[in-house]
């Protein structure tokens, strides 16, 4: 059996940090009100003439320094985006051509704050088939560029970032469930919900970018307990119990869902990762990024049971187990 097993991990913020007190000099907000229900006190901007592919490839590179691989091994390149630099073609291809990679393949895919989390298990299962052997999954987002800077509802909590990992396929007995790499994923979606997170433009509808709207109390309803589920079945697909996870890293939207999800499922609040305080939400690259804040902490050891989980606009949601 080919298990995927991560071999690199890399992240890139923008230089540009932007607070919460800069922000309430621009709309109606304040530091408390933004940390009391949310948790999030800065977020990362990217610079005028940086878009999402400057981000994924410095985050790329990162990934492939820390695997010890050249950019020429990997031949698949899956990038989470819904801040593409185009309409089309795909931002990947723009990746790929920038690490001087001529072979294989690349594509966007596109999964809103899921995108990392659909990315692992659409590579996970081209390396489960035999399809590919190395492969980079970027998260990669601008979000700053779909926000209405005068909705104090939305602009608050969004931030641009990026994150990559360097997949590689090991051979492993059928019977390893002791052994590195991914155990465990499940995805899922609801379109019935399309209208509770969304962009009001597109190619299509509107020929127009279009800005970022949501429903609030409508997303955090639907949050808890649709990862709490999609977490459980990843659990006993593979066997083990919340009490076995050794590092829980979700997608990090809002203190409060990170607190009730965990509640939910029981799982020790010590083992999750919390980074929205610094990052506010970045998507597709939130994942990715605290993973790296984790590894920088000292808080991934080899063996550690791994738990990862991401809800977005769609709805779509998902979860993914590994061994690190």
């Amino acid at each position: 059996m080919r298990r995927a097993i991560i071999e690199g991990l890399g992240t890139y913020l923008p230089e540009r940090a932007v607070t919460n007190a800069e922000l309430a000099e621009k709309v109606d907000t304040s530091d408390e009100w933004i940390v009391e229900r949310t948790g999030i006190r800065q977020r990362h901007i990217a610079a005028e003439g940086e878009f999402t592919s400057h981000l994924a490839i410095e985050a790329a590179r990162r990934a492939l320094d820390d695997a010890g691989m050249p950019a020429t091994d990997i031949d698949l390149i899956i990038l989470a985006t819904s801040t593409p630099d185009n309409t089309f073609p795909a931002t990947a291809t723009a990746v790929q051509a920038a690490l001087g990679i001529t072979g294989g393949a690349a594509f966007d895919i596109q999964a809103v704050c899921s995108g990392f989390v659909y990315g692992l298990t659409t590579a996970n299962a081209f390396i489960a088939s035999g399809q590919a052997t190395n492969v980079l999954v970027i998260g990669a987002e601008t979000f700053s560029r779909i926000l209405d800077w005068q909705d104090r509802g939305t602009c608050v909590l969004f931030g641009d970032g990026a994150g990559a990992v360097v997949l590689s396929a090991k051979d492993v007995a059928d019977e390893d469930t002791d052994g590195e790499g991914i155990l465990a994923c499940r995805l899922r979606s609801d379109g019935r919900y399309k209208d509770k997170l969304y962009v009001d433009g597109g190619p299509s509808s509107t020929q127009t970018v279009g800005y970022l709207r949501m429903e609030g109390r409508e997303v955090f309803k639907h949050a808890v307990t649709n990862i709490a589920s999609v977490m459980q079945e990843t659990l006993e697909q593979a066997g083990v119990s919340a009490s076995d996870v050794d590092l829980f890293v979700p997608h990090q939207a809002n203190i409060r869902i990170l607190e009730g999800t965990a509640r939910k499922i029981g799982l020790d609040f010590n083992k999750v990762v919390i980074t929205v305080g610094e990052h506010g939400n970045t998507s597709a690259a939130s994942v990715p990024l605290a993973l790296g804040v984790a590894a920088q902490q000292g808080r991934l050891k080899k063996g550690d049971l791994v738990l990862l989980e991401a809800m977005g606009g769609g709805f779509t949601w998902g979860a993914v187990l590994l061994r690190w």
